[in-house]
């Protein structure tokens, strides 16, 4: 039995929409992205987001289709002849963690493609260990501050919000420590472009 007719109605209409995206993005740009002259196409992750083709598994009341995994393991493998620089896991974390305030000031515009994220883990001496992050949030009343630095961070040169992992000052147990924080481009966030991985071109990652 072939894959395509283990597909149904709705996934073989999702595949046939992403294989049009995907025959829309010119040869050009995917040249330039391999050899980084163009680290971070914005564009692309806006059209992708005027067509309804991000957060596909996501909650319909902020934007997505409420898809199953299924659905959206079709689309990937389509848009995975592009390369891997559409896939993010942040708008996972704040669509099952979020609170609907965030969801509503975050989500939404990530769905429809006007809002760029990157998820900030991995770090220059503990790699992608969560619990041995040296980057450190002081609580001062309902605020936090974050201090420390990250690299290898996936989406980082476009991105708007970062989600940054770091531990909590003052609780002994790394585990209850760990804390993930919604950080807002701007003052104080320092993104450098270094350099792009194999496989993940126009992704911009950065430290």
């Amino acid at each position: 039995m072939s894959t395509q007719a283990m597909l149904t109605e709705n996934e073989l209409s999702l595949q046939a929409k992403m294989q049009d995206f995907v025959a829309s993005v010119p040869r050009q740009l995917l040249l330039d992205m391999d050899s980084n002259k163009v680290t971070y196409p914005k564009e692309y992750l806006q059209e992708a987001g005027k067509r309804g083709l991000l957060g596909l598994r996501f909650d319909p009341r902020w934007g997505g289709s409420g898809l199953p995994w299924t659905s959206e393991l079709v689309a990937l493998e389509e848009v995975g002849v592009l390369g891997t620089s559409l896939v993010s896991i942040v708008g996972e974390a704040i669509h099952v963690f979020g609170t609907d305030e965030q969801k509503e000031r975050f989500l939404k515009p990530v769905i429809h493609g006007e809002l760029g994220v990157a998820e900030g883990l991995t770090e220059p001496r503990g790699g992608s260990d969560f619990f041995a992050a040296t980057t450190r949030a002081r609580r001062e009343g309902n605020a936090f501050y974050l201090t420390g630095q990250k690299r290898f961070v996936v989406g980082a040169e476009g991105a708007d919000l970062i989600l940054v992992y770091g531990k909590v000052e003052g609780i002994d147990d790394p585990k209850a420590a760990m804390t993930a924080f919604l950080v807002e481009r701007g003052p104080g966030v320092d993104v450098q472009h270094v350099y792009g991985l194999m496989g993940t071109f126009g992704s911009g990652r950065c430290w």
